[in-house]
């Protein structure tokens, strides 16, 4: 895998698919990006655990708040870090000791960890690195346009909408 360049297609494909998030690094401040991309994924139609030991057994946005990877109450398609790229190896030993695999791991702008991603890799789990699944799911979805800012893609077309919350406009 390319980690450089991801297909619109590949990213695509995990938004589509994916149903179940756990959100390692999840703030109960409202004015941190992994509150909003909490807020966005659930509004979505996204189950979204948070994951953060400083939290744990707390509310964040309505979700019970986990300590670890190893207390989540069931599996997870995908597993979104909020973390510093230097906790990605400790984080990855705590994936691939899981008793159910996620499909996706899902690292956060400015995230990135090869030698992880290589890892999980071999055990059939998904990577995208230093990228934003809100960010995505509103450029793939066009729906970033609404908002004024530049998807690189003019259209005068309506928008064709999928069905449910999380397909929205999003095109295979």
């Amino acid at each position: 895998m390319d980690h450089d360049h991801y297909s619109d297609a590949y990213i695509g494909s995990i938004l589509t698919e994916v149903k179940t998030v756990a959100i390692i690094g999840a703030s109960a401040n409202e004015a941190r990006p992994s509150y909003f991309v909490m807020k966005y994924l659930l509004n979505k139609g996204f189950e979204v655990t948070p994951v953060n030991p400083g939290q744990a057994g707390k509310e964040i946005l309505g979700q019970m708040t986990c300590a670890s990877l190893a207390d989540l109450p069931g599996p997870v398609d995908m597993v979104d870090i909020f973390r510093a790229s230097a906790a990605v190896p400790g984080i990855t030993d705590e994936i691939l000791a899981m008793q159910t695999l996620p499909k996706v791991v899902w690292m956060q702008l400015t995230v990135r960890d090869d030698e992880s991603a290589a890892q999980l890799e071999e055990r059939g789990i998904r990577v995208v690195m230093d990228r934003c699944p809100k960010i995505e799911f509103g450029r793939l979805s066009h729906e970033i346009g609404w908002s004024g800012i530049n998807s690189k893609t003019l259209s005068s077309r309506k928008p064709q909408l999928g069905n449910g919350f999380q397909s929205f406009g999003i095109r295979k």
